[in-house]
């Protein structure tokens, strides 16, 4: 057969050279794995940390300090959160808890938790968890970030309650390193008490002409003088100048979120100039306007998981903790139904999945869920 390789114009000055470098040219065999070693140690997997320090912040919030066994910790971008593992009973499970510490701090990570009500992780994290205790996180994951080429130097946070972490880590890099960006910070809390980091916040405000906060408190006592109530369209247009020059960075429970984005919206603020950053599943999602009112959030289904076991699933929490309750581990990491990592299939059946999940077009149309933001309608069927 004819070779019709060598009618390519340079083949013949190609093979001579792949034979000279085959007769002389140095083997590499041994070096086959190095870069994914050099990855791995850069962002690996899975971290071991080791508590260090525990700091009280307010009566329902503690931030814990976290070191690498190893003395390594990976970077990570302020705004970033990480994944944390814990078994709690016979149960395996992972929250996120985004780090409050900045990111130039390279020798520790910093997650601020508050309590939950009702809760499973958080109470074992704040009442159980010692200095000196091992605990296993993910990596620094996470886009609710800020890219100076896109996002600009002039941002107002709205935060809420523990919303307030991610973009602690982001005050802090931007005082601490003098960065070009002027921040405005507007911080909704049930009362003075409650506020995370009050006194470093005032002190920072202080002493940074290009760090502003304002405290919006929903129920003040008689002696508070500042503003009340909730982070409103005329609250907002009182203490913002030039609004279509800023862009704004949103992180609180899913209620404060949704009437921030509403607000927002009736300013005239595009959606592009908004990003958020959802703390995992609404916490009664049969409040949710679209929940289907002929479905009991009590109500128990069965999921069949294909050739495994049947279990039940509690139609108002999410399915993965129906899953985590009957023993069985899904990958995740955000639990906000955004990362994608806890993807499904759906075999049969019907989910409830909330606004805020973030699913793809491709997942709707070959019938993918996220567990995490999924709630069962009816008995399922699923495949993980």
């Amino acid at each position: 057969m004819k070779d019709y390789r060598q009618e390519i114009e340079g083949y013949e000055q190609i093979r001579r050279e792949m034979e000279t470098l085959e007769k002389y040219g140095m083997g590499f065999t041994a070096m086959r794995g190095n870069v994914a070693r050099t990855i791995d140690s850069l962002h690996p997997s899975r971290l071991r940390l080791t508590v260090s320090e525990i700091r009280q912040e307010t009566q329902t919030a503690k931030t814990i300090r976290l070191v690498s066994e190893s003395g390594m910790l990976p970077s990570f971008q302020a705004g970033q959160y990480i994944t944390l593992f814990v078994r709690i009973g016979e149960t395996r499970t992972s929250r996120p808890y985004s780090l409050s510490s900045a990111p130039h701090q390279r020798g520790f990570y910093d997650i601020t938790v508050r309590r939950a009500e009702p809760g499973f992780v958080s109470p074992f994290l704040l009442d159980k968890l010692q200095v000196g205790d091992a605990i296993e996180s993910s990596s620094p994951a996470g886009s609710f970030i800020h890219n100076p080429l896109f996002h600009g130097d002039r941002l107002v946070f709205l935060a809420g309650g523990s919303g307030i972490t991610p973009f602690m880590s982001m005050i802090r890099e931007a005082t601490d390193r003098g960065l070009h960006r002027s921040i405005h910070l507007v911080y909704g809390s049930r009362s003075m008490d409650d506020i995370i980091f009050l006194d470093e916040l005032e002190d920072r405000a202080a002493r940074h002409p290009r760090f502003r906060v304002t405290h919006v408190i929903s129920e003040p006592a008689p002696w508070y003088t500042g503003r009340c109530g909730f982070i409103s369209k005329e609250l907002l247009e009182d203490i913002l100048d030039d609004i279509p020059s800023l862009t704004f960075y949103l992180c609180g429970p899913g209620v404060m979120s949704a009437h921030c984005l509403r607000e927002l919206h009736d300013l005239g603020v595009p959606r592009r100039k908004i990003r958020t950053e959802m703390f995992g599943p609404p916490a009664h999602v049969a409040a949710d306007p679209d929940w289907p009112p002929h479905v009991d959030p009590g109500a128990v289904f069965r999921v069949s998981l294909g050739n495994g076991p049947t279990i039940p699933a509690v139609a108002g929490e999410p399915l993965m903790v129906s899953l985590e309750k009957a023993g069985l581990t899904v990958a995740s990491s955000c639990r906000s139904g955004e990362c994608s990592l806890c993807r499904t299939r759906l075999v049969s059946g019907t989910v409830f999945h909330p606004r805020s999940a973030k699913l793809r077009k491709s997942d709707i149309r070959f019938g993918y869920i996220h567990p995490c933001v999924a709630y069962p309608l009816e008995d399922l069927e699923i495949e993980i």
